[in-house]
């Protein structure tokens, strides 16, 4: 049994993924910032743990990390606000890196977005710059450190049943519709696939298995 920890526990994929990874035999703790939502959480099989992490140091996370074998990053601001999507989407997803370092919990997993990245081309007066920004500099942060990182990038994200069956690398300019349920069930492939550290992974919606999409390309 692998202990993961999950951050943005009560979000869509979260949860998703939550219940996917103790249905498995995972032990899963899913830090949340509410504590209403922890019986959303409990029904997942996971454990939720009230943990504000937008204004929680570096040491408090590091700790409360302790004793876990992997980091799921999938806490958002959810936009809206531009400073707290920086101090959300970078500066506490920066600090999650360092902790889990601290902590010794070295695989990480980031779900991020298709398209993510200093050229990801979102003009300064859009609502979605800050955030693309700051999951920009969150990637390119998470590339540095010394953890097993993988980045997953889904395109945009829908409520539509989960497929088991993704492409990866899509064309910029085609379908990029991915359910949420198929963000879940790739970022527990990943968590299985200690092969897919060091990888930007990039998928929507599509034809092949999971296993088979995510086999590194010759």
């Amino acid at each position: 049994m692998t202990r993961i920890a999950i951050f943005g526990g009560h979000g869509k994929v979260a949860l998703l993924l939550s219940e996917l990874l103790t249905g498995e035999g995972h032990s899963v703790t899913s830090f949340i910032r509410n504590p209403d939502h922890a019986g959303d959480v409990t029904a997942t099989g996971a454990t939720p743990s009230v943990l504000d992490v937008e204004n929680s140091t570096t040491a408090a996370i590091a700790e409360a990390l302790a004793g876990h074998d992997a980091v799921v990053w999938s806490a958002g601001a959810g936009g809206g606000n531009p400073d707290r999507t920086y101090a959300v989407d970078k500066d506490a997803a920066i600090r999650s890196m360092d902790a889990a370092a601290q902590a010794g919990v070295n695989r990480y997993v980031m779900v991020s977005y298709f398209g993510a990245g200093k050229d990801h081309g979102v003009p300064e007066d859009s609502s979605f710059f800050a955030y693309a920004e700051a999951k920009a500099a969150a990637d390119e942060y998470l590339r540095g450190t010394g953890l097993a990182w993988t980045i997953l990038g889904p395109g945009a994200l829908t409520d539509n049943p989960g497929t088991g069956r993704i492409d990866v690398d899509p064309s910029p300019e085609g379908e990029r519709e991915t359910s949420r349920a198929n963000v879940a069930i790739v970022a527990a492939a990943v968590l299985d696939l200690p092969q897919t550290a060091g990888r930007t992974i990039e998928f929507r919606d599509g034809t092949l298995p999971v296993a088979a999409a995510l086999e590194p390309r010759p």
